[in-house]
């Protein structure tokens, strides 16, 4: 067979970064022999000699066809031999499948630059070059803005791999990959260098495995089930009613009667010396428990305004208005839902594994000291906050998550930009799964506030889950900065495709197959999309799940009492 480009050997040993007209044509890798709109053919030969060769084609590499005054990058996507047999003694044709990514041109002043997109289209016949270096560097260059080194790209180790993180943040990101990838250490490497860069953020890490406080010895403070303090009375309705009635279904009337007792605890509270004013009035409140101060105040009026107005309650007040509620001669509510609300909240009271709830409620007149100690007001050298939900009852999960999004989101409202804070949320397919009716709607409400309406005030979301597919599109979709690692699963796959550009689609095909450590990136945190690989971490910085080669490793060996202790809690 005859080919366009006659011996097509890969010389590395003279200029190899000359790419005009004018070079000889065994400096060319082949010719384009079909365009479309978007994609073209390069007809190639390779030999036995030289299929290795540092020139020679491989997928998910960058190319580049000559114009004259610019030239186009294209991506490698396909290869495929065009005979079926394979010669050992000459040359042999292939057909290299690329996709357009944009094309670099020169000023008549001599500076080049890269733009997303074709204006001209190669010509058949047109020569495909390895592409140089230079070329390269500026494809993935930020221009005038200011980016971040998080590794190197793939193609080329010399060249850094940069992120904006100014838009990665006020834009929100994510970042995707199954179990074992190194996705953890990815995520606390964009991390340090976000608060290196940005010295208002605080980070608020929701850590379900509790392996991030490790990572990040000099810049945290972690908070576990023991340490934590998030009152009862910070909970608004629905997240108080899901954690008491989520062991086991309510009666038909607890939920409503949980309302109006919280309701007239906060108003007891508010008006310590009720009972005297209301036997001014000439009314008992023995009689009528719940209507002072029910009309100017629901359950959930802490929420409402900023959130150094919460108004504290105590659980006591709720056991009174109770037992006044079962001794009514009138009966509002039937007894027995009344004895068994009070039974579950007593019970809740005593377990141990409540205490960060009902242990130290009402030593707070305030939210300003716990909102102090989650979200680092001052910092004190420590802008992030791991939160250890690993240490928690499975049951309030859920409720505890959505307290925390919701006052980030409140507390970045109230400082009008003064204070940015960054949410980020491992596993996130538990708390905002795709299937409406999983998880638990509070947690889905605060989230998505955040990510559709938090960059206006300087609240961020950070979403990192090993399952896409599993993933509310809708979240998915306000991140627009994603790193996308390995995947193996179709679905998953599917879900990155459709958020990825048209200009770069080919480039998860591949997906399944990229190395530990390396991620497919775009979106508005980067210049074109890249496959890079993550800078390795020092191994004191790496997270718990990631040291060692996934050891779990640990600074502080528990006794076994420590153990028992926390089995039984």
């Amino acid at each position: 067979m005859q080919l366009p480009l006659k011996n097509a050997t890969f010389h590395t040993d003279v200029q190899p970064d000359r790419r005009d007209g004018h070079q000889p044509p065994d400096r060319a890798l082949g010719r384009v022999i079909a365009c479309d709109g978007s994609r073209a053919t390069i007809l190639s030969a390779v030999s036995t000699g030289n299929w290795l060769a540092a020139d020679a084609w491989a997928i998910g590499r960058m190319v580049s066809i000559n114009l004259g005054s610019s030239r186009i990058v294209a991506l490698v996507y396909k290869l495929q031999a065009v005979d079926d047999a394979w010669s050992e003694a000459e040359e042999n044709p292939i057909r290299v499948e690329v996709e357009f990514l944009g094309e670099v041109l020169e000023s008549a002043e001599g500076r080049l630059r890269f733009q997303s997109g074709i204006s001209n289209f190669p010509p058949i016949g047109a020569i495909a070059h390895r592409i140089r270096s230079g070329d390269l560097a500026l494809v993935h260059d930020l221009g005038d803005r200011a980016g971040v080194e998080i590794g190197h790209v793939t193609q080329d180790a010399s060249i850094p791999a940069t992120v904006s993180v100014q838009d990665m943040l006020s834009r929100h990101f994510a970042l995707v990959g199954t179990t074992g990838v190194g996705k953890s250490s990815a995520v606390a490497l964009l991390l340090r260098r976000a608060v290196s860069v940005r010295p208002r953020l605080r980070v608020l890490i929701l850590d379900p495995h509790n392996e991030y406080s490790s990572a990040f010895p000099d810049l945290a403070l972690t908070i576990d089930g023991e340490s934590l303090d998030l009152p009862f009375w910070m909970f608004k309705q629905d997240e108080l009613a899901d954690v008491v009635f989520r062991a086991r279904a309510a009666l038909d009337d607890e939920p409503d009667i949980l309302r109006e007792v919280v309701s007239a605890a906060r108003a007891r509270y508010r008006m310590p010396n009720a009972q005297d004013r209301a036997r001014d009035l000439g009314s008992s409140l023995l009689k009528r428990p719940l209507d002072l101060g029910i009309a100017r105040q629901s359950a959930d009026t802490p929420q409402v305004g900023p959130v150094d107005a919460v108004t504290p309650y105590r659980l006591k007040d709720v056991f009174t208005v109770i037992d006044e509620l079962i001794g009514l001669h009138e009966q509002r509510w039937p007894r027995a839902a009344l004895r068994s609300l009070k039974v579950r909240l007593e019970s809740l009271h005593a377990d141990p594994r409540y205490r960060f709830m009902f242990g130290r409620a009402n030593m707070y007149e305030t939210v300003a000291p716990i909102l102090a100690q989650i979200f680092r007001i001052p910092m004190h050298g420590r802008p992030i906050t791991a939160f250890q939900l690993g240490g928690l009852p499975g049951e309030v999960v859920n409720a505890v998550a959505s307290v925390l999004s919701r006052l980030a989101f409140d507390l970045a409202t109230a400082s009008q930009g003064a204070c940015e804070i960054l949410v980020l949320c491992e596993e996130a397919h538990r708390y905002v799964p795709s299937d409406p009716s999983l998880g638990f709607s509070p947690t889905r409400q605060a989230l998505a506030r955040i990510a559709k309406e938090g960059r206006k005030y300087g609240a961020y979301l950070g979403i990192v889950t090993q399952r896409p597919g599993e993933l509310d599109p809708t979240i998915l979709s306000q991140c627009s900065t994603i790193f996308a690692m390995r995947l193996a699963n179709e679905r998953d796959q599917q879900i990155i495709r459709s958020a990825i550009s048209d200009a770069s689609a080919s480039t998860i095909n591949f997906l399944s197959s990229i190395g530990n450590r390396e991620a497919i990136a775009f979106g508005e945190g980067v210049a074109t999309t890249m496959r890079m690989r993550f800078a390795e971490l020092k191994p004191h910085e790496l997270p718990a799940m990631g040291a060692r080669g996934g050891e779990v490793t640990s600074r502080f060996e528990p006794t076994l009492d420590d153990m028992v202790r926390r089995m039984g809690s």
